[in-house]
């Protein structure tokens, strides 16, 4: 089978922690971490994990969605 629709969401809290201080300097530095290591990942449906900025405060989370796979609930 398949599977159409597959989705990478990345999401973040523009309000939480580290994040609502400084937005740029957090966000580069979330998206530098995740791209490094998405490669320990399958990139299926229903993979993900929560966000952390450079607090340890959980500000968001990642995930993979399908339309034809039952979705995970959000990481937190």
């Amino acid at each position: 089978m398949e599977v159409e629709d597959v989705k990478f969401v990345l999401e973040v809290d523009m309000t939480k922690g580290a994040v609502g201080d400084d937005a740029v300097r957090e966000l580069q530095r979330i998206l530098r971490y995740w791209g490094g290591n998405l490669h320990y990942y399958e990139l299926k449906p229903g993979d993900g994990s929560v966000i952390y900025d450079s607090g340890y405060s959980e500000v968001g989370a990642w995930r993979i969605t399908s339309e034809d796979a039952k979705e995970a609930p959000e990481p937190g």
